[in-house]
């Protein structure tokens, strides 16, 4: 699933014995590499719709430019995607593009010396620009440049099964999540009735990046786009801090969300009645009788207004690539229109474009159920991009699942000792 970086659990072995067309090791990057152009090597997500597009790009580019030719591949199998690439920067066996990069981990790559800084393409910033619109600011890095080119989101929104709620006897069209206190009652009677076992139920593990996905949603939207690191300080420590941590404390603590970790998909399987998720989720839940709404914020704000995560996934450029003139020729082939309108066919994904609705008027006529995410596209707030922001996430993970999750000890004085320690980890050389 989209919202997750874990691949295939498989050992990261041989990373370094790869042999990749179009790189070579060492840091790369130079003048002449920029304007070098010959065969690239990339890769791309392991999912099936994904390697579809993939593969359709790379052979409709290769029919245009013989001379350039591309050859794809999946991100290899490893624990995570992120430590993957990290290897593979290390052993210099980095392919000349990878459209899976999180942007939590685009720091680290970074600083590893493995990402070539886009806006050092000549017209690049205003490519980016003009195609993400004012999305695109939160992708810079802290030198006010583009290591990542914006690619694809996943905004996550509240799924909630209607036959529940109207086994639980509520409104199944209209129901009451837009604020904690009713999203918290509407939990309260999804499982008193005996409707559900659990009203939602987030991923309870200590992961980094699963503040993505109960946190931060709301966070964003409670600050209308607040980044949890502003200015080189953590934000959380904030009224609005403090009101999304006792939201998610009272679920818990009131028994309306799991412990521990479900052994299969809660929402599929009809253990939860609600889940927190982003468009990839439409095919996957064909069977369930969904409807969605936006995140809540405490005392409730139009749909048209209210942020998310966004779930994200860009391209990096990296620094091992011989010929990053075809790269980024290839680059913006990839995130033309035309090609947008391919990923967002065969995905379901959102390109992060401007306008998308306006965009793309086809394929939200013929798929409603897509229109809410594409709002939604505009106004998101993701993970801060910084070398440490990975370490950042952790350490909001370790707090959450102390004095949220477990109820244990004064929730607001831990956090704002967690707030500290962001701030501190984020400073780190």
């Amino acid at each position: 699933m989209q919202r997750r970086t874990k691949i295939a659990t498989v050992a990261a072995v041989a990373l370094a014995a790869l042999t990749l067309s179009g790189c070579s090791a060492g840091s790369g990057g130079g003048s002449d590499a920029t304007k070098a152009h010959g065969p690239i090597k990339i890769w791309y997500s392991n999912n099936a719709q994904e390697i579809q597009w993939g593969k359709a790009a790379v052979a409709s580019w290769n029919k245009k430019h013989p001379d350039e030719k591309v050859t794809g591949q999946e991100v290899p199998a490893g624990k995570t995607t992120e430590e993957v690439i990290g290897a593979a920067i290390t052993a210099g066996t980095t392919p000349c593009l990878v459209y899976n990069n999180l942007p939590a981990a685009t720091g680290q790559f970074q600083k590893q010396g493995g990402l070539v800084d886009l806006s050092k393409f000549p017209g690049a910033d205003s490519y980016i620009e003009s195609r993400s619109g004012a999305s695109a600011k939160q992708y810079k890095s802290s030198d006010g440049d583009f290591y990542q080119m914006p690619w694809k989101a996943n905004p996550v929104v509240i799924f909630y099964n209607k036959d529940m709620f109207q086994k639980a006897g509520l409104d199944a069209e209209h129901p009451k999540l837009s604020t904690y206190s009713d999203f918290l009652a509407t939990a309260k009677q999804l499982t008193s009735s005996g409707a559900a076992q659990y009203a939602i139920y987030p991923s309870p593990t200590s992961e980094f990046f699963q503040p993505n996905f109960d946190f931060l949603p709301l966070y964003a939207a409670e600050t209308k786009g607040k980044s949890i690191i502003e200015n080189g300080k953590a934000t959380i420590d904030s009224q609005a801090g403090l009101d999304v941590s006792n939201f998610w404390k009272s679920i818990y603590a009131d028994g309306l969300a799991g412990k521990e970790q479900s052994q299969n998909d809660a929402f599929a399987t009809g253990k939860s009645a609600m889940a927190i998720v982003g468009p990839w989720a439409i095919p996957v839940y064909k069977k369930v009788n969904w409807g969605s709404v936006p995140v809540p914020t405490k005392d409730g704000m139009s749909a048209d207004q209210t942020y998310t995560f966004p779930d994200a996934k860009n391209v990096g450029m990296y620094t091992s690539c011989k010929n990053q003139g075809t790269a980024w020729d290839f680059l913006k082939y990839t995130t033309s229109k035309s090609e947008d309108q391919k990923l967002l066919e065969i995905t379901g994904q959102m390109p992060i474009r401007t306008n998308l609705q306006k965009t793309f008027p086809d394929f939200f006529q013929k798929n409603p159920a897509y229109q809410q995410f594409a709002g939604q596209t505009e106004r998101t707030m993701d993970d801060p991009t910084g070398p440490n922001t990975i370490a950042v996430l952790q350490d909001l993970r370790n707090f959450y699942e102390k004095a949220v999750i477990s109820g244990q000890g004064d929730l607001k004085s831990q956090l704002s000792s967690a707030a500290k320690t962001m701030t501190a980890e984020w400073a780190k050389k």
